[in-house]
């Protein structure tokens, strides 16, 4: 497997995957399915400083897209500069072969050149693959939001994770 930074092109590929996470319920709060051109316009809007990276399976005839992260601004407010959220998801069939530490791992690295010092992001409490790789990868939970939204009926709690990066990390 490879990453590079995601294209236009990308879109069809990283809208599927996102919506697999969508219907599992164990990645999202979302509900509503995305459409490809809404994640055109994501990838084509991605905020200065911040990247979308891809996984790619060489092994695989056409080189798919298996896995995706991305991140964004965590607040429009300058006190927070350097703050990013993160967003990752892997293929329902390709989770568990390391598409999503190879790219996390790789969104990281980019975070810290383009001079970002903290990573965050929210994950459900029960999702013990995500919680899994992002503490594999250094980050620490920082405690949990109880009842932070309601899905399908159910409410859901949410374990914030964040990581330090370059010499906010010393």
């Amino acid at each position: 497997m490879k990453v590079r930074r995601a294209t236009i092109a990308d879109a069809a590929a990283i809208t599927a995957i996102y919506n697999e996470g969508i219907a599992s319920r164990q990645a999202t709060l979302d509900t509503e399915l995305r459409t490809v051109e809404e994640m055109e316009r994501r990838i084509a809007d991605a905020y200065e400083g911040h990247a979308w990276l891809v996984a790619t399976d060489e092994s695989e005839p056409g080189d798919p897209v298996v896995a995706w992260a991305a991140t964004m601004p965590y607040s429009s407010r300058a006190a927070y500069d350097g703050v990013a959220e993160f967003s990752i998801y892997v293929a329902g069939a390709h989770q568990g072969r390391g598409a999503g530490r190879l790219v996390l791992a790789a969104l990281l690295a980019e975070g810290e050149r383009s001079g970002l010092h903290k990573v965050t992001s929210r994950i459900f409490t029960d999702n013990a693959a995500s919680r899994g790789l992002c503490a594999s990868l250094g980050f620490r939970e920082v405690g949990v939001h109880l009842r932070h939204g309601l899905l399908d009926g159910r409410w859901r709690d949410v374990v914030t994770v964040e990581i330090l990066l370059g010499a906010a990390a010393d």
